[in-house]
């Protein structure tokens, strides 16, 4: 849990100078909540003349300093602070502002030569305590950032450089104290730092983990190690699968350490004490890799990479996982002569002409993957102690390494099946708009994201898209996406407006971040906190779109006559902010327009800025297309020239309409004598259309809704009747709010049993409130059950 003498204090403000969100760490430190900042200038805050504010509006991308700031009891605070400039997806630029508040003393200082060697290595290095925040930061660290150690002192990596590489390393900078085992993350940290950033555990003398220290390398350091043949070995266990992390072993080891090098592993990797199987059953493995240095004759493979290696009990490779420990043997002993006379899978030792055979397990965290054996030819010494002491180094970082690509594979089939489990797997039937759709998972090792998209039918013929973007990676991710998605649906089926819908929306995601904050304090991002969603509502009767978003990309629309332009829908805070509007608009739609809502993944290609995005998806979607699934291409094919590194989600709809002949509407007095009027009307037009059949159980359901309607309701009353394909759908509108409610009648009850025939009558039926009043609605399948 954070201790209470630390904190973060976070704000934005616009390029106007306005503050747009306000931290609970910011109304600690200066007093004022939220809504009594939010939307007001930031200069009202300073005790200066304004210069501060100046000073970091004219910077480039950052600015760190001091700046003088009023509490709201009246004292004056000298805060350093820390502002990036940041610009958005949608060319909107704010300034995200920081200040570490911290009351922890300095850690000691110690022997000078210590000191020396850290201040003075050419490595850049950083040390974090327990709760993630910087504390020291060597002299290649503050030239790399373009910090000093001062500005970054109290916060966390992801507030010192924001940006996916941070939250990618602060993620294993977490699982290395909380494992006390060193952790590596590839990404880049800055255009000063190298690839490749290593946490390695600070320990104390009780073996209890109190910090972690970042190392990693400039560029130029890193050119020059790739350069350095005698480094290679770095490269064991960095792939991202099971097999390139085998297959980097064999090229690193031969010719350096052996001549001939196999990898063999275990389905099922072995737990501490136990045996790879019952004596004197054989041991089953799969060969992951095989290498050979060819001797004139070329090289020679026996069973192929990818088969399965069926290793007797008395064999080299058994007993070596039975032993848990490398072993080493020459090719003249009886054991070995047996075992490649008899195995298919030793045909490689034969071949390769080794004299010496090393065999060493694949060991890991307590658990045996696999073997490794190792040969050397005549003209080579035998493998001695330094050739076993390096053998063993190698094979443990290839050991990590396949762990760690079988963890992340599993976690990754895992989410992926989560996902997909979630996501719709039809379209659901629905005449109002042509849709098509595409997912695509991100390639990168962050995991799946939380990218979801949904159609949801409503009442009156109408349809409701959906398209969301949850913060991070993984299952968490996904987990939380599901449970959106699951609301999201639960909101729309009582009709809620758009702009509501959100606002409820926001309200989960504020409980979830809750719950979730309570049980893991270090999740910066539970509960789906920063969450983006559009919700659009389009009615083929009317020709209107309903839009609302929370800080999600605006849709496209394709118009047409071939014109492409943004709806301009208001983008209010993504989820998870709290105490902030949504806005909803309102747009006519000409039949045969194209809406195209997406993820923001579809605009982070390496090759093109944003607006060479934006010009590319415009004139993918103008461009004439066969279908709307060529519409998907289309774009998708504009936009990425690889596997993205971001989940992308694309819903594509064509909107269609119902005409005036499928739709008819009479406005109904307030009289119950009029109820038999629209029992006459409504089967005189069924009759029109050809649906006679269907007449009685529509006669029906006029009655009793019209009848609630008077009885009940208050004018102006209207009945209303959609014919959509094989739908047909009965609407009563009355002006009053009171919601109908379907209750079991008693023996000698009068009344009560109305809406029970309608709801046995009807596929469904429900109620839905306008801004004035209400509308019960009946809906008829008119195919056979």
């Amino acid at each position: 849990m954070e201790r209470q003498s630390t904190y973060t204090a976070t704000a934005t403000i616009d390029e106007q100078g306005i503050v747009t969100s306000w931290s609970e760490g910011a109304q600690r430190l200066l007093g004022y909540d939220s809504p009594t900042v939010v939307g007001r200038p930031a200069a009202v805050l300073l005790a200066a003349d304004g210069s501060a504010a100046r000073r970091i509006a004219t910077g480039n991308a950052r600015w760190n300093g001091t700046v003088p700031l009023w509490h709201r009891d009246g004292r004056l605070l000298e805060l350093g602070v820390l502002a990036h400039r940041r610009t958005s997806d949608t060319g909107v630029t704010d300034w995200l502002v920081v200040s570490a508040v911290t009351a922890r003393t300095q850690p000691p200082r110690g022997e000078p030569l210590e000191e020396w060697t850290f201040l003075q290595s050419p490595f850049p290095l950083a040390i974090f305590d327990g709760d993630l925040r910087l504390v020291r930061a060597n002299r290649r660290m503050e030239h790399a950032l373009a910090l000093p150690e001062a500005a970054m002192r109290g916060l966390r990596l992801p507030h010192i450089a924001p940006g996916a590489a941070s939250e990618e390393a602060a993620r294993s900078m977490r699982l290395a104290l909380d494992s006390g085992r060193p952790q590596v993350c590839p990404a880049r940290l800055g255009p000063d730092l190298g690839r490749g950033a290593v946490f390695t555990p600070l320990k104390d003398a009780g073996g209890r983990v109190r910090a972690v220290c970042l190392s990693t390398q400039s560029p130029t350091q890193e050119t020059a190690a790739r350069q350095r043949p005698s480094r290679e070995s770095s490269r064991v266990g960095m792939a991202a699968d099971q097999a390139r992390a085998a297959q980097e072993l064999g090229e690193v080891t031969v010719p350096r350490l052996a001549d001939a090098v196999t990898v063999d592993l275990l389905d099922s990797p072995l737990g501490p004490g136990e045996e790879p199987a019952p004596l004197p059953g054989p041991v089953v493995l799969r060969r992951a890799a095989l290498r050979v240095v060819p001797n004139g004759e070329g090289p020679a493979y026996g069973t192929g990479v990818g088969g399965a290696v069926v290793c007797p009990s008395d064999s080299p490779p058994a007993q070596c996982l039975a032993a848990g420990r490398p072993l080493l043997y020459d090719t003249t002993d009886a054991i070995v002569a047996e075992w490649v006379a008899v195995d298919p899978g030793a045909a490689w030792l034969r071949a390769s002409g080794a004299h010496s055979l090393l065999a060493v397990p694949l060991l890991t965290q307590g658990s045996t993957l696999g073997v490794a054996l190792f040969g050397r030819r005549p003209g080579r010494e035998r493998f001695g102690p330094e050739d076993l002491r390096l053998a063993q180094e190698f094979t443990a970082k290839a050991a990590a390494g396949i762990q760690q690509a079988r963890a992340y594979s599993r976690s990754r089939t895992t989410t992926m099946a989560l996902q997909q489990s979630l996501l719709p797997h039809t379209l659901p039937d629905q005449a109002a708009l042509e849709i098509a759709t595409r997912y695509l998972p991100a390639a990168t090792r962050a995991g799946v994201g939380g990218d979801w998209f949904d159609v949801i039918p409503l009442s009156g013929a109408r349809v409701a898209l959906v398209v969301g973007d949850v913060v991070g990676h993984g299952i968490r991710a996904s987990a939380t996406m599901g449970r959106l998605r699951t609301a999201v649906r639960t909101l729309a089926d009582v009709d809620l407006p758009a702009d509501e819908l959100l606002t409820h929306l926001d309200d989960l995601v504020l409980r979830l971040a809750a719950d979730e904050g309570s049980a893991d304090p270090s999740a910066e991002t539970a509960g789906g906190i920063g969450t983006t969603c559009l919700y659009a509502v389009y009615d083929p009767v009317s020709r209107r779109c309903t839009l609302a978003r929370a800080g999600h990309p605006p849709p496209a629309v394709v118009t047409p006559d071939g014109a492409v332009r943004f709806l301009d829908v208001p983008a209010g805070p993504p989820l998870g902010l709290g105490g902030l509007p949504f806005e909803a608009i309102e747009t006519e739609l000409p039949e045969g327009s194209l809406l195209a809502l997406y993820t923001d993944g579809l605009f982070e290609a390496r090759e093109h800025d944003i607006d060479e995005a934006l010009d590319k998806m415009f004139a993918a979607l103008g461009r004439p297309a066969s279908s709307l699934d060529a519409v998907c291409d289309h774009v998708l094919t504009a936009l990425l020239t690889h596997r993205p590194d971001d989940d992308i989600a694309l819903l594509v709809a064509r909107t269609r309409v119902l005409h005036e002949d499928r739709v008819v509407a009479w406005e109904l007095a307030d009289d119950p004598e009029d109820v038999s009027r629209a029992r006459r009307l409504a089967c005189d037009q069924l009759s029109a259309w050809g649906l006679a059949e269907a007449s009685f159980p529509t006669e029906l359901m006029v009655s009793e809704l019209v009848t609630n309607a008077i009885r009940y309701g208050r004018p102006p009353i209207q009945l209303r009747l959609i014919h959509q394909d094989s739908t047909l759908i009965c609407e009563v509108y009355d002006c009053s709010t009171t919601t109908p409610h379907m209750r079991r009648a008693r023996i000698f009850d009068e009344g009560g049993r109305g809406l029970l025939l309608v709801a046995q009558l009807a596929h469904r039926w429900g109620t839905r409130h306008d801004r004035i009043g209400k509308t019960v609605w009946a809906e008829q399948s008119l195919t056979a059950p």
